[in-house]
Order: C-alpha cells, then sequence, then structure tokens
C-alpha cells in the first residue's frame, strides 16, 4: 500500500506499513474470513524458533489496525492479523455469535499454519473473544494477551452495553475525503498521532455504489456481541495470560485491572501504559510494542 498521503508520519511508521504483508481468506462455516500474514505461509510448517503470533482487532476494527505494530515481530514469529467476520474484508453473516468469531480464530491459527504454541494478542472486543477461543482451546496456546478488554468485579455496577445502530447499514458518503472526514474512534477518545488515525480511517472504507462506505456489517455492532459470560471464561482460561491497558482508558479503570490480575493469578503480567486510552497502539505505538515485546521474550525463556 502506498503512504504518500502520509506527510508527518516517522520514518519507523513508514517502515512498519511498507513491510510486505499477504492477504489469504479462509471458508469459516460458510463465511470467507480474511486475514494478513507478514511472512510466506507456503514455506512450510514453522520451526521451534520462529512460533505464531495472531493479532485480534476490536469492534468495527480490521486487521489493518496492527499493520504498524506485527512487522516490528516479524523477525521473530509468524505474524498474523485476522479481519473477523463482519468486519475488514471477511464476509457478512446473517447472525453474528462470539462462538463463531472463536472458531474464526481458530481456523487461521490452521490455515495460517502459525503453529501449535501460537500467542493471540486481543484488543477491546477483540480480547474478549481471545478469551473465549482460549478457554475452550488454550491448552493449545503458549500464551494470550489481552489489551484494555474490560472484565469487570461481578460486584461492581455493569457498564453500559452499546445499543443495538439505528439504521441497519453503513451510511454512504458521496466521496473519499467525506467519509474519512466522519472518521471517529469508539469510544472517542484524543489521538495526536494523525498520521495512525488517517491511516486507519483510509483502511477502514471501500467504494460502493453511490459513493464510499465502512468496513463493517452495522449487525456486527448490536449489544449481543456482550452477552458471552467472559468474567467465567478468563477464569477458565487454559493458558497463561496477560494483561496491557491504556493509563487513561475510558472502560478499563484501576478496580477493573485488580480483579482481572486476581483472577489471571500472580504469574500473570500486567502493565499500563502511560499516557495511552483505550486504543493504546494507536496512542502509544512503540511503548505498546515494547511491553509486548517484554512479555513474550519473558515467556519465550520460560516456556510451559
Amino acid at each position: 500500500m502506498t503512504n504518500n498521503f502520509i506527510t508527518t508520519a516517522p520514518e519507523w511508521f513508514r517502515r512498519a506499513i511498507d513491510y510486505p504483508a499477504q492477504s489469504r481468506f479462509v471458508d469459516v462455516d460458510g463465511c470467507s474470513v480474511h486475514y494478513l500474514t507478514w511472512f510466506d505461509v507456503d514455506d512450510g510448517p514453522p520451526g521451534d524458533d520462529h512460533p505464531g503470533l495472531l493479532f485480534i482487532h476490536g469492534g468495527g476494527a480490521h486487521a489493518n489496525w496492527w499493520r504498524f505494530i506485527a512487522p516490528f515481530f516479524a523477525e521473530t514469529y509468524r505474524v498474523a492479523s485476522i479481519d473477523l467476520s463482519g468486519m475488514g474484508d471477511s464476509g457478512a453473516r446473517e447472525t453474528y455469535r462470539p462462538a463463531t468469531w472463536a472458531r474464526e480464530i481458530g481456523a487461521v491459527l490452521k490455515d495460517g499454519r502459525l503453529g501449535p504454541r501460537s500467542v493471540v494478542v486481543g484488543h477491546s472486543f477483540g480480547g474478549l473473544i481471545a478469551m473465549k477461543y482460549g478457554a475452550e482451546h488454550g491448552a493449545g496456546l503458549s500464551g494470550m494477551v489481552i489489551v484494555d478488554s474490560p472484565v469487570q468485579d461481578p460486584d461492581d455496577i455493569p457498564l453500559p452495553k452499546p445499543g443495538s445502530p439505528s439504521r441497519s447499514r453503513p451510511k454512504i458518503h458521496p466521496d473519499l475525503p467525506t467519509a474519512l472526514a466522519r472518521f471517529r474512534l469508539m469510544p472517542e477518545q484524543p489521538c495526536e498521532n494523525d498520521y495512525i488515525t488517517d491511516f486507519i480511517a483510509r483502511t477502514s472504507v471501500k467504494p460502493t455504489k453511490g459513493g464510499w462506505t465502512w468496513k463493517f456489517d452495522f449487525k456486527v455492532m448490536g449489544s449481543r456481541r456482550f452477552g458471552e459470560p467472559y468474567g467465567e471464561e478468563l477464569k477458565a482460561l487454559k493458558c497463561r495470560a496477560a494483561l496491557i491497558y491504556g493509563e487513561k482508558s475510558a472502560i478499563v479503570s484501576r478496580r477493573t485491572v485488580a480483579y482481572m490480575s486476581s483472577v489471571m493469578g500472580p504469574k500473570a503480567p500486567v502493565v499500563e501504559i502511560p499516557e495511552a486510552h483505550h486504543h493504546v497502539m494507536l496512542d502509544q505505538p512503540l511503548a505498546f510494542v515494547a511491553a509486548l515485546r517484554a512479555i513474550l521474550d519473558a515467556w519465550a525463556r520460560d516456556p510451559l
């Protein structure tokens, strides 16, 4: 992808999004699921020196949210990022359920030949779906890194669940500049790295009849996606886990962090990213990379 539109981006970001990525698809329950890889899947199965690393995006997002993060790990890991169905370049479904999204994770791990001891990294809603996968199939993982995904203490007042969207399909904007001007982070937050939000916005739209629209099915954004007992699934994880969260997150409080830490156990790394809001890899991308590297390096020195 060309990055000529990025005039203020630092060199590290330009190098990262120019790092070659391959686009692949796998069928899951009759739906085409798209994912990106930063290695050649056809090169064969992974060796012990290059384990798998799968990134999972948040609600309404897509695999390209990791395009400027994944290359930092591509020399050591077989790295991939998924478009969950209904989002990005994956197909749409009539009904979306956490169990189906969890099957998609397993399908990409297998189709991408990421290996039996992969690490899964999930942001926000993607972290919740990763928990469901880990509760059922985590024994086949080396670990799971949860990124600003809220699992509240049952005694706390629940966070308000998002309502169903007011319309059944995304609005069509007459041209690309109009669509880009309408891009917003959810939940809304400041982000000083305009070159990142610009890149995310440009990879979040697609041409359609009559103009430009967003790359997600509005049915995905209904409140049903939060109907899963993620707290129970966090307790039931069959692999080790770590938590990375933003100091200024709107949805992960210090109390939530304390609860999740108590559930994951005293050996689970918990890392706060200073000055970061909910979208930590957009706010503080290099700090996020450093935190994730530290967790992965520690796990590599102490394999299960």
